[in-house]
């Protein structure tokens, strides 16, 4: 009984954020107060629970970067940084958007992709802006290349952390094992992206000239600040990668780093937290306790099982349909929670087949659920912030314009994975 109440009120609640009539806060909203009230998840389950309840790490990770990002947009560090861009792809549309997905990605790879879309969305604002080039596309090919970029290591995406911790797996086995795929991914997404988003792509010589003759120092408007939220940035970023050795959690770093700027700079409490996207955090809230108790009634535990049963022992089919279930389980729920629930599952398959062999099932996960993120726009969280931060800036993108764009490349992304998997592995 509760299992169906739990798949009623999800699924009524993905139907009306697709539909876009019911803002997505008041739907993840409405949905977790139904969970709690029909007693599908209690407040232990919703609030204290580590598999089924809201993933703090996750909300106090995205509010101290968005006061990070606060503070430095103070200096003019954003319009540097749009303007150096546009200068060195010289106006040309496509060229920049490369250059922004391979930025994107490479940062995605050393930092959290929920991190780098923080830092690289004001960026593209600026530059859009100088180019009279609209911001939604650019937005949507960053969030799809921090999610692919984010999956080449253990600190990029947050469900690998998961899949490190229960398998047993370095940072280094991460590198060896997803690293050359991404690469490959990632240049693969930018020639997609060219047909993609070919309409986007308009070139105005005389726009383009007046980037060329533009200063990009000028933009720094209080260069002392920008030195202490720099110095900042780079302590938290350094302690993200350093993370197996510090065994801090990103989302600690964060706020510590938040704490460090606001107090040691003339920037006010205020006007530090007047940026902060806070119905993103409360829709995230809010969506963790709706697929809290699908996890909470068995319901993604069973649909993870029976893919699991479907194999009967074959590890090759068993990464086939992991990869693929996983991409597609991805697209529906938060792959953070989904990971944590198959996690389990995946490793007393690994145990089935010693010698080692096993461990591309990890890799069957990783790269099912990192790049299935990007179906949808609430796959990935780095997907629901950067829509958040759109609608804020007056730009919105539509649940199915993401949609639209997202499946391609999703679909893309898999079906190249299937044969590195194959052939490297099995």
């Amino acid at each position: 009984m509760q299992a169906t109440a739990a798949i009623v009120i999800f699924v009524c609640a993905y139907v009306l954020i697709a539909s876009e009539k019911v803002h997505r806060t008041a739907v993840a909203l409405g949905g977790a107060g139904l969970m709690l009230l029909l007693h599908v998840t209690d407040a232990h389950g919703a609030f204290f629970s580590a598999e089924s309840g809201i993933d703090w790490n996750v909300i106090f990770l995205l509010l101290g970067m968005m006061v990070i990002v606060s503070v430095l947009r103070r200096t003019g560090v954003f319009e540097y940084v749009a303007i150096w861009a546009a200068k060195r792809a010289r106006g040309r549309p496509y060229r920049l958007m490369v250059m922004l997905i391979v930025l994107t990605a490479s940062a995605s790879a050393l930092l959290d992709n929920v991190t780098t879309v923080l830092l690289i969305a004001p960026v593209t604002f600026l530059v859009c802006e100088r180019l009279a080039l609209a911001p939604e596309p650019y937005l949507i090919a960053e969030v799809m290349a921090s999610n692919i970029g984010g999956t080449a290591t253990l600190v990029g995406d947050p469900p690998n952390i998961i899949i490190a911790s229960r398998g047993g797996l370095s940072f280094n086995d991460f590198l060896v094992h997803l690293a050359p795929l991404i690469v490959v991914l990632i240049v693969v997404f930018c020639l997609l992206c060219r047909r993609l988003f070919r309409s986007a792509f308009r070139y105005d010589p005389d726009l383009a000239a007046e980037i060329m003759e533009l200063e990009e120092r000028e933009a720094i408007t209080d260069r002392r600040l920008l030195a202490q939220g720099l110095g900042v940035l780079a302590i938290v970023i350094a302690a993200f990668v350093l993370h197996p050795v510090l065994h801090y959690e990103p989302s600690v770093v964060a706020l510590l780093g938040a704490g460090l700027l606001v107090a040691a700079t003339k920037v006010t409490t205020e006007e530090a937290l007047s940026e902060v996207e806070w119905s993103t955090l409360v829709f995230f809230a809010g969506l963790f306790v709706m697929v809290g108790g699908l996890v909470e009634t068995g319901v993604i535990g069973d649909v993870s099982r029976a893919a699991a049963d479907a194999t009967e022992g074959r590890l090759g089919l068993a990464a086939m349909v992991l990869l693929w279930a996983s991409a597609a389980l991805s697209a529906i729920v938060d792959n953070i929670p989904y990971v944590a629930t198959m996690s389990p599952i995946v490793a007393d398959l690994v145990q089935q087949h010693p010698g080692g062999d096993g461990h591309v099932l990890w890799w069957a996960l990783a790269l099912g659920a990192d790049l299935g993120g990007n179906a949808t726009a609430i796959g990935a969280s780095a997907n629901v912030v950067v829509l958040g931060i759109a609608a804020r800036n007056g730009t919105p993108i539509s649940f199915w314009r993401f949609t639209r764009y997202g499946l391609v490349v999703t679909f893309v992304t898999v079906a190249l994975s299937t044969p590195y998997l194959w052939l490297r592995y099995l």
